[in-house]
């Protein structure tokens, strides 16, 4: 088939899964086509089907803010039209899902029929999509999708809760790539590059925006650190940086925190980590958690939004409430103290992850697809 993807080209899991998804999709012969205004950082062209389209906004002194959904709209109707495509996947409702719904009325006019899958990746529901100036946009854009998924039952559950919906919304959930944690890697992950023998390693992976708590991540790795020797690896970039770093220099472990910025090479960082640390006060899905279980790592975590499906407390790892950092760092000291229980932790952790692998996945996507094709061929 020909499906056009549209995405935040971002080191956000939106724009990770979406890219994966892409790439994934024209693996098994599929053409698809990226539309978005700069190439997803994720995305590599190692197919032959896959290809990338720039969405070029103009700057206009009569705007304060450029309208994207405009220019985003009109590329969608020329690729479309361009290269017959056959499915517009759009992942978030705002503003992707309602350019994509403004496309379609436009290729109707040409009789172009493109059906709209819209999936939902939670900050498009539980942040912006709540807000009063888009509530009514993101309700409208959702009912007007030919197909809807979301990354988690609890995301289902929230956005049923909070709009209007008539349209039948499924759960799909996010994946990874368990070939890219191969059993070599780690026969090749040098731990003693970053830490001594004695010290277990603890990661953080995010956005450093609010809602991912960075500030507990410090403090969680400050009670551990002075029961057991470790290092904190802290991995991406945002407006709470700075703050993560002062708190550090506070609490007298700045010299223990590895600060590695955005990456693309996830897998070769979480080969180092012993215990992944996610205490966000809210995640749709966690596909940081995810991604560290791949790599054989246990995690502590909030038992916010969709984690609770990731991570099995107890198995996996364990849950806490939001702010319990007394809580979470006694969790971490429980798995980290014994070197067969951080072992059983571990193994346990990659064992759930083969469940979200991509070829577990891949199917459900291909399903809406093809039905949705069906019922433009009737």
């Amino acid at each position: 088939m020909k499906i056009g993807i549209v995405c935040y080209p971002t080191f956000g899991g939106s724009g990770v899964v979406a890219t994966e998804l892409g790439m994934a999709l024209a693996n098994k012969g599929h053409e698809v086509h990226f539309i978005t205004y700069n190439q997803p950082v994720r995305l590599d062209f190692i197919s032959s089907g896959l290809h990338f389209h720039q969405v070029q906004i103009e700057e206009y002194p009569l705007f304060h803010y450029q309208p994207y959904e405009l220019a985003l709209s009109s590329k969608m109707v020329d690729i479309v039209s361009r290269f017959n495509l056959e499915i517009l996947h759009v992942h978030y409702a705002i503003p992707h899902a309602y350019a994509a719904y403004m496309a379609k009325q436009m290729l109707k006019e040409k009789g172009i029929d493109v059906k709209v899958v819209t999936t939902l990746h939670g900050t498009d529901i539980t942040l912006v999509g709540s807000h009063p100036s888009y509530k009514s946009a993101v309700e409208f854009s959702i009912n007007n999708s030919d197909a809807v998924t979301a990354v988690s039952n609890n995301l289902k559950k929230q956005t049923m809760e909070s709009f209007g919906i008539r349209k039948e919304i499924e759960v799909i959930y996010n994946f990874i790539e368990l070939e890219k944690y191969p059993e070599l890697l780690h026969e090749e992950c040098q731990r003693i590059s970053i830490a001594a023998p004695e010290e277990r390693i603890l990661t953080h992976i995010s956005n450093f925006r609010p809602v991912k708590r960075t500030q507990d991540v410090i403090e969680i790795f400050s009670e551990v650190h002075k029961k057991i020797p470790s290092k904190l690896l802290l991995v991406g970039d945002g407006p709470d940086l700075s703050i993560a770093k002062k708190k550090a220099k506070d609490l007298g472990v700045y010299e223990k925190v590895l600060f590695l910025g955005n990456s693309v090479e996830l897998e070769k960082i979480l080969c180092y980590t012993d215990l992944f640390l996610l205490p966000s006060e809210t995640e749709s899905f966690g596909l940081a958690a995810l991604e560290a279980m791949a790599a054989k790592s246990a995690v502590v975590s909030t038992n916010s939004g969709g984690l609770p499906e990731v991570n099995v407390h107890g198995v996996t790892g364990f849950l806490s409430d939001v702010g319990d950092v007394e809580d979470m760092s006694k969790n971490a000291l429980f798995i980290l103290k014994n070197s067969e229980r951080l072992q059983q932790f571990k193994e346990a952790a990659y064992e759930h992850a083969r469940r979200f692998s991509l070829q577990e996945i891949l199917p459900y996507y291909e399903k809406i697809y093809k039905d949705l094709d069906a019922i433009r061929d009737k």
